[in-house]
């Protein structure tokens, strides 16, 4: 069983991802940052179609291309139940449901704290996760509606995956994460993958995806040691200016 996943960038720093199971050809866009820069890599792609909008939450750089997209393609627009603020939906998840694109299985686990509905899918038979804004490389979200408690709740949860898993994250925010990272970590295996991050930032390269096995080694957020310790570091970053 394969998931292919492409990523590009869309707007100022977010991405935009298409996935295809391998097996049926079925395409899903997770999230809906720019309608015309995800039908450009869909005609790229070669891939030639969307079954599916998986949204993440309801943030509008993150469901703005649903209508557009799905009067194009005629696709199935998935998500949590406060997407329907700013968008139709066809059908509503919630943690403990599963969304099936062709033979690959997507669990839904609900991940509060960036805001009250936001949903994580994790197409766990191939060790991939698409988190939308609940953890970054080296970050995590801003708390805009959730409680510190309920985003350590949903980081420990994703942590508990296994440690191969792949997580693919929404934005570009890896360089100022790691410059955060910094202020608190002086291990020089900190120093020498923030100095990866950097270099790869030079060069055009996107940080996206990570793996979680290199988040729990480098995190902040994932290394806190408790929920207060996770809301200190989540406030410092708020104001943080390095």
């Amino acid at each position: 069983m394969t998931l292919d996943v492409r990523l590009f960038p869309c707007l100022n720093d977010n991405y935009g991802l298409l996935i295809r199971d391998a097996a049926t050809g079925m395409v899903a866009a997770v999230d809906t940052p720019d309608a015309e820069a995800i039908l450009a890599d869909l005609d790229a792609s070669g891939w030639g179609r969307l079954d599916l909008i998986l949204n993440t939450h309801w943030h509008p750089d993150h469901t703005q291309g649903n209508a557009r997209l799905k009067a194009d393609t005629g696709c199935q627009i998935v998500g949590p139940e406060e997407v329907r603020r700013v968008s139709a939906l066809d059908r509503k998840v919630e943690g403990g449901d599963t969304v099936m694109l062709g033979q690959t299985a997507l669990r839904v686990f609900e991940a509060p704290g960036h805001t009250l509905g936001h949903v994580v899918y994790h197409a766990h038979e191939v060790g991939q996760a698409f988190v939308g804004d609940v953890l970054f490389p080296l970050g995590c979200g801003r708390l805009f509606e959730g409680t510190p408690e309920q985003m350590w709740d949903s980081l420990q949860a994703i942590a508990a995956w296994p440690d191969d898993t792949v997580i693919w994250s929404a934005h570009e925010y890896t360089a100022a994460n790691a410059r955060f990272a910094l202020s608190l970590d002086d291990r020089p295996e900190m120093a020498a993958h923030a100095a990866r991050i950097f270099a790869a930032r030079e060069a055009g390269r996107p940080t996206v995806p990570t793996t979680l096995a290199v988040e729990k080694a480098f995190n902040p957020f994932l290394r806190a040691a408790n929920a207060a310790e996770f809301a200190a570091r989540r406030a410092a970053k708020d104001s943080f200016s390095g």
